[in-house]
């Protein structure tokens, strides 16, 4: 009897179980409830994407706009002519066997030799030189003279080498100033302001006005704006009145009418361009002056006549500071600021730094200081001589030529 009850339990459940299964399989919302559980997600994705496409188009655009403005953001003409070499990046400047038998015969040998620098960014490569040891490798001693006209200190030897404009330096040489160049230097450095809310929008604009050149007629600021208006077609002398006003009482002067536009350096103006004082309308650091150095690297002719092993060390020490300037622009702008031989913040000095394309190549030097020799024998800046190659062999004598 026990065991017919449990055979007829074991059925039942059997039963039972069939029975739920078959529910299960009639049921099929219910069996499908956890898979449109699953693809709730998927549907409320679809709701979510545009939002999510909307993000992605609006970070696209603002970096856009970042790179436009990054592409606005530079005060000043951009170029990208090639005016350097790697040589020096490298060089070994310790002086072979023969080199330092040869300078130990020169008279200025075991003496402090001494380079101009005045503080600023365009001058300092014999400064930064000696502020990397780089004189030291060639076992040379170096001084810095300061507080007397560059022009005065290398024609009277006060002052061995040094770095200026070729405008400042240039004319003298055809009158026997005793200096010679022996290398380039960077571009740029000037350019020509107008009132940021004036009319004029280019040189054409300054005919038949008065243009300040700080430093005086004859001089160099005279010089680069006769070349700039000239290569723009309008002659200097007839066109325009160039005359001697001071840096500082320029932008007055233009707010006054007394004139149009002035030849500033771009330091002097960086702040007045950024705050919109000031508007460039021409520059140095236009294309086409950018195939041609601003300034050189002189060096005394008795010197160098006297010491050529020991100049032409000198003049390899500066070719690669020049290149190390062009290469580490944060590091030489900080150096400079710390010893106190710049002014104004980091962010401008830097901005004005890429700008000048230190360690330029004996070839660029020579091609640029060519087409400025004409065109200062053209415009009347050099009376002296008509004979462009001649002063070409006088003024340009490279010691370290890049191999």
């Amino acid at each position: 009897m026990n065991q017919i009850k449990k055979v007829l339990c074991v059925a039942l459940c059997a039963a039972m179980i069939l029975s739920f299964a078959g529910c299960g399989g009639q049921d099929n919302t219910t069996a499908q409830a956890p898979a449109q559980t699953t693809e709730q997600p998927a549907e409320e994705k679809k709701e979510e994407a545009p939002a999510e496409e909307k993000k992605e188009e609006e970070e696209k655009k603002e970096e856009a706009s970042a790179k436009e403005d990054g592409k606005k953001a530079p005060l000043f003409p951009v170029t990208d002519v090639i005016t350097s070499s790697p040589y020096y990046e490298e060089f070994d400047l310790t002086p072979t066997a023969e080199e330092k038998a040869a300078m130990e015969t020169e008279p200025m040998h075991g003496q402090t030799i001494k380079y101009w620098y005045d503080g600023g960014n365009c001058t300092s490569a014999p400064y930064i030189a000696q502020k990397l040891g780089l004189f030291e490798e060639c076992g040379i001693q170096t001084e810095c003279l300061n507080g007397t006209a560059v022009k005065e200190a290398l024609g009277t030897n006060a002052a061995q080498f040094g770095v200026s404009h070729i405008a400042s330096l240039l004319v003298p040489i055809t009158n026997d100033v005793n200096y010679t160049f022996i290398m380039g230097a960077h571009v740029g450095c000037k350019s020509l302001y107008v009132l940021g809310d004036s009319d004029y929008k280019s040189t054409e604009d300054l005919k038949n006005t008065r243009i300040a050149v700080p430093n005086g007629i004859g001089n160099s600021d005279y010089n680069i704006t006769a070349r700039l208006l000239d290569k723009d077609g309008i002659n200097p002398l007839t066109d325009v009145e160039l005359t001697p006003v001071e840096s500082s009482a320029c932008v007055a002067a233009m707010q006054n009418g007394e004139i149009s536009a002035a030849l500033l350096s771009d330091t002097y103006a960086y702040k007045m361009v950024q705050d919109g004082t000031l508007r460039l309308v021409r520059s140095l650091l236009d294309e086409d002056f950018a195939h041609e150095p601003c300034c050189v690297v002189a060096m005394n002719n008795d010197f160098l006549n006297e010491n050529p092993v020991t100049a032409k060390k000198l003049t390899q020490c500066l070719k690669k500071a020049s290149n190390w300037m062009r290469n580490n622009p944060e590091e030489a702008v900080n150096m400079l600021l710390d010893d106190g031989k710049i002014s104004g913040d980091y962010d401008m000095n830097l901005e004005l730094w890429n700008t000048l394309k230190f360690g330029l190549t004996d070839e660029y030097t020579k091609a640029g200081l060519e087409q400025i020799i004409d065109d200062y024998i053209r415009l009347g800046l050099i009376t002296s001589t008509k004979d462009a190659d001649a002063l070409l062999e006088k003024a340009w004598h490279p010691q370290a030529p890049e191999a």
